[in-house]
């Protein structure tokens, strides 16, 4: 049970701070630069994973 206890009492990895700022980002932008680099809405949380682990 200490395993489950020591697992949620631990801070977040640095990297869930940048997937959020990198979220964040995303949907900041307006539909004319998302269209301009072709992304979509849907794609959104694989490319905030793929920026946060730079």
């Amino acid at each position: 049970m200490g395993f489950f206890t020591e697992m949620f009492a631990r801070p977040r990895p640095q990297e869930q701070q940048r997937y959020r700022s990198a979220l964040a980002l995303l949907n900041a932008m307006s539909n004319a630069d998302r269209a301009d680099i072709g992304i979509k809405p849907a794609d959104f949380p694989r490319i905030a994973r793929e920026m946060s682990m730079r």
